[in-house]
């Protein structure tokens, strides 16, 4: 059987009601009562972004129901009477955590302890049969070509000092700006030997 999906396979599988709501698997509009999922969104989302995305004071709410009541008054979501629709506020609330219109950040989950100890087994015993494991001291790598990095900066300091020594005092030889001259002024052959058959 072919399953189509939009996408994005969400792993459900040890998620609460409140968990599938923010993470989108269920549409807010078919909640029955998606008031009691404001709590969850005040707790991942600052009142700073809560407050600048709906127009409202970042004090003027205790919980979420006075929040609820501030959204429904600011975006005109009123029952007869002039009561705030705290639901339809609600989905409103929901579907903009859900589209990412309320700024958040949710931390990786963690690996489960079983899976880490299990890849660890396996990459300590890894071997190939007819080739001889060695070991090998992996701090002792690179240290001869870190001397011989530091040697070679050493000495184009102490060629730039030179320089500019011979700058400040004016003398400088003519010999290195005859060899100067000759390397702008030689042309470049590749080495080999090359016939001149046509």
């Amino acid at each position: 059987s072919l399953i189509d999906c939009p996408g994005v396979v969400v792993d459900t599988a040890g998620d609460t009601e409140t968990d599938s709501v923010l993470k989108g698997v269920v549409r807010a509009e078919r909640l029955e009562n998606p008031e009691d999922f404001i709590d969850a969104i005040c707790d991942a989302v600052r009142r700073e972004h809560i407050a600048a995305q709906y127009g409202i004071a970042k004090d003027s709410w205790e919980n979420s129901t006075e929040l609820l009541e501030a959204i429904a008054k600011r975006s005109g979501r009123l029952l007869k009477g002039g009561e705030p629709c705290l639901r339809s506020a609600a989905i409103m609330l929901i579907n903009d955590f859900q589209r990412g219109r309320l700024p958040h950040y949710v931390a990786p989950p963690e690996l489960k302890e079983e899976v880490k100890e299990e890849a660890s087994a396996e990459d300590s015993n890894a071997k190939v049969e007819g080739v001889d494991q060695v070991t090998q001291d992996l701090d002792a790598v690179g240290e001869e070509m870190m001397q011989a990095s530091d040697d070679e900066k050493k000495e184009e300091e102490d060629d730039d000092m030179k320089k500019e020594d011979d700058k400040k005092s004016g003398q400088s030889s003519s010999e290195d700006e005859e060899e100067e001259g000759d390397e702008k002024d030689a042309p470049a052959f590749a080495a080999g030997e090359w016939d001149d058959e046509d």
